[in-house]
């Protein structure tokens, strides 16, 4: 779970997540919505992938990416456990 929230602690890869709530997206127009360079990206979405926010599917040349909806809401089920918790709730 550390690398959830690792990956989560970039606000670039936060924004990919949100790109990626409306459904797939290929790796160029996702790099083409940030300006870092196309390595940089690939990084991020190394980052993603391996704390397991999102799939890579490659079609030929190109590679789609899609979020893992799964990973996601357990993310969150932890944090809101750790929260409550802390609260008292």
């Amino acid at each position: 779970m550390s690398d959830v929230f690792r990956a989560l602690g970039h606000p670039v890869r936060r924004q990919v997540l949100r790109k990626l709530r409306d459904g797939p997206m290929t790796a160029g127009d996702l790099a083409a919505a940030f300006p870092v360079s196309k390595p940089t990206m690939s990084g991020h979405f190394n980052t993603l992938k391996e704390a397991g926010l999102i799939l890579a599917e490659r079609h030929g040349t190109t590679i789609r990416y899609r979020l893992n909806a799964g990973a996601a809401e357990e993310a969150v089920a932890l944090l809101m456990d750790i929260i409550g918790k802390e609260t008292g709730t």
